[in-house]
């Protein structure tokens, strides 16, 4: 045994722990990503940057080295599926929880028009759904010949239903298109079930998509990734949420968008009735692309206009400032107080609308959340104090529609841990718990 290092190559910087046999964290460091040269430059500068600052008792040579990747615009994915309110809500949802960017969702039997539109959207991949198990199957087969004869090089990866699974491979494989078959997504009306067509996902992910995005050339980069960096995040959510034997809830403010993930075990009629046409996932992740402390600031300022909230009369302007310079760095207590209230706007739209029902369903149910957990640069940075004013929303908003976990304990994950856990979590669980067990300390409330 020995420490592993665990990488995460960001959009904007590259994160590194190394993390030892105990789960404890003997270092970390951080590099912008070198996205204009070959990423790997990035991965090399924390390296030497652990190697300079590491404690003696550090070892000289990690055992392992593990990396997840958003850099490129990380995964792009496409979803075409059967009805818009249905099979492609479902496709659209199992997407973002296996770390993807939905960049398209189709619906219907594809048309010329529809292709085209798919193309121009750029996706990595392409997740084709379709009707439940034993259902309907003529839009899935008609789909499938239709992306068989496209001028499209994305793999497909098919989670549609499964009495028609063997015909669609057989359209796809007749044109040579690269594609997975996994099992449905929706094999019964209210029941999503993302668990096979997360990890087909993942594997395309891994062997076809990060080696054509051109981001490293023979340096190895392709076979140390192990996962799309939200599909790593979400995987230690769950560990956490083991680990800590509660519901967990975290909300991760970004440069350009505020992600949140959540895992809920289902109590009571949750666990046993199915009231939605969809259903849950009841380990999931939303992406609010226009809520970001730098690149989409001033989206940041739409939707809290668009929720109502309150916001300083000064924040326009810190706003247009940030957009214009991403690489802006709070240094005064007025820059430090903007950005807070900034963020504290990120984090309550992104929770309402994580915890808000669509139409005609239910609120997400994270009243018992035992955990809540705030991430990103902005909050590892702050005092924290500030921290958990920025947090506080998540347990004490009652406007947006759902029951708040008001009970809840509050943490910063300082040392960005979560990704390093999902890493872990499948070679070494032991060292992933005891990982995610340190998330605990410096709680907030």
């Amino acid at each position: 045994m020995g420490a592993v290092l665990c990488v995460d190559v960001g959009s904007t910087f590259t994160k590194a722990l190394l993390v030892g046999d105990d789960g404890a964290v003997l270092g970390k460091a951080s590099h912008p990503t070198t996205v204009g040269t070959d990423v790997m430059d990035g991965v090399d500068a924390v390296r030497d940057e652990l190697r300079a600052t590491a404690p003696a008792s550090a070892p000289d040579a990690p055992q392992a080295t593990l990396l997840c990747s958003s850099a490129g615009g990380g995964l792009r994915l496409a979803v075409v599926g059967y009805e818009r309110e249905v099979t492609a809500e479902a496709g659209f949802r199992v997407g973002l929880s296996a770390g993807a960017r939905v960049v398209h969702v189709t619906s219907g039997p594809m048309t010329g028009p529809d292709v085209r539109a798919l193309r121009a959207a750029r996706p990595d991949l392409v997740l084709l759904v379709g009707g439940t198990d034993g259902g309907n199957a003529d839009v899935l087969r008609h789909n499938a010949r239709r992306l068989a004869r496209a001028r499209l090089t994305p793999p497909v990866v098919v989670a549609g239903n499964a009495d028609a699974a063997d015909e669609v491979a057989a359209e796809l494989a007749a044109t040579a298109r690269r594609h997975v078959v996994t099992a449905n997504v929706l094999p019964r009306i209210g029941e999503v079930a993302p668990e096979a067509a997360r990890a087909a996902i993942r594997e395309v992910f891994l062997t076809h998509v990060i080696g054509g995005k051109g981001l490293s050339r023979g340096r190895g980069f392709t076979e140390l990734v192990r996962a799309a960096t939200p599909d790593a995040v979400l995987r230690g959510v769950e560990v956490l949420a083991e680990t800590r034997g509660e519901d967990v809830l975290v909300v991760d403010v970004g440069g350009a968008t505020t992600d949140v993930y959540s895992v809920i075990t289902p109590q009571g009629e949750d666990a046993t009735i199915h009231r939605e046409v969809v259903g849950t996932v009841w380990h999931a992740r939303t992406v609010e692309a226009d809520l970001g402390m730098r690149w989409n600031a001033e989206g940041v300022l739409e939707a809290a206009h668009r929720e109502r909230l309150a916001l300083p009369p000064t924040l326009p302007a810190h706003a247009a400032r940030v957009v214009a310079d991403a690489g802006f760095v709070a240094t005064s207590p007025g820059d430090w107080a903007a950005e807070e209230a900034l963020a504290g706007a990120a984090v309550t739209v992104a929770l309402r609308r994580h915890g808000r029902p669509a139409p005609g369903e239910r609120p997400r149910p994270l009243a018992d959340v035992g955990l809540v957990v705030g991430s990103g640069g902005v909050l590892r940075h702050a005092a924290p104090d500030a921290a958990a004013r920025v947090l506080a929303p998540a347990l004490t908003d009652h406007a947006g529609g759902w029951r708040v976990p008001d009970r809840a304990t509050a943490v910063v994950d300082r040392d960005y841990v979560l990704f390093a856990v999902g890493l872990l979590a499948d070679t070494d669980p032991a060292r992933a718990r005891a990982l995610a067990a340190s998330l605990g300390a410096g709680e907030t409330g």
